[in-house]
Formats: C-alpha cells, structure tokens, sequence
C-alpha cells in the first residue's frame, strides 16, 4: 500500500508541475519552461534529459522495461515529460521536433493503457487530443 501511495504522490506532483509548465510555455516564458523540464527528467526519473531524448520510439518502452528496470508509473511521468517537451517544442516553432515528443507520448500512455488493464477517461481524452496533433502536424509537414 504504501508504494502505491507514493507513486499516486508522484504521479500528482509531476501533473502539477507539467501543468505549471504549460503555464510557463503560454505566457511566453519557453527558456524557464525548458530549465524546469531539464531538472524534471533527473528529479523524477534519475536520468538527464537527453538519455531519453536519444531513445527511438520503436526502442522505447522496451529499452526503458527491460534495460533499466523501469515500471509503468515511469513510463507515465515520462509520458507527461514528453508531452510537455512536444508543447514547448511547437511554442518554440520546432513542429518536426514537437511532433516526435507527441508520438512517443502516445506510445507510452497506449502502453500504459493497456498494460494497466483498467479503462481510464482521462488517458483516454489525452489519447484522443494527442492523435489529433499528431494528424494535424503530420499535413502541416506535407
């Protein structure tokens, strides 16, 4: 019980930080969105930013399970991560770079979907938004 407890806490306070950083990116403050972004990765996850950066979508999830021992509540920090590196990404005009955060966001809340064998609303909203950026960046893309 209490591991399940403190991952509820931590799941709680990286949706409050991700939304403090949507906040950031919206009032134009990108470079103090990104410093928070970069400490978020080692704070939650205990690795730099760019270790998972470099991690290609079709490796990810296996990589981060098998390699490094990962569970699928990292798997869902990481997914809020990337989804706000896709939105600080899109603010800063990199549509190429925000467009890759967005699928790899995807694949993880997919896989975490379905490994959780529970039906949540919320994810399933967040699936739903995150396939229409997708398909709206990919014909801006040509």
């Amino acid at each position: 019980m209490y591991q399940k407890d403190f991952i509820l806490r931590m799941l709680e306070m990286i949706a409050d930080l991700v939304a403090a950083i949507l906040g950031l990116i919206k009032n134009g403050h990108t470079g103090q969105a990104s410093q928070i972004l970069e400490n978020a990765y080692r704070d939650f996850l205990k690795e730099d930013a760019s270790f998972f950066r470099e991690i290609p979508i079709e490796k990810l999830t296996t990589k981060l399970l098998q390699e490094h021992n990962y569970q699928n509540a990292h798997l869902e920090i990481l997914s809020e991560l990337f989804f706000a590196e896709g939105e600080l990404q899109f603010a800063r005009g990199n549509q190429k770079s925000s467009l890759i955060y967005y699928k790899k966001t995807l694949l993880l809340i997919e896989f975490v979907e379905k490994e959780s064998h529970t039906y949540s609303f919320r994810k399933q909203d967040k699936i739903i938004s995150l396939q229409e950026k997708i398909s709206a960046l990919t014909r801006s893309l040509g």
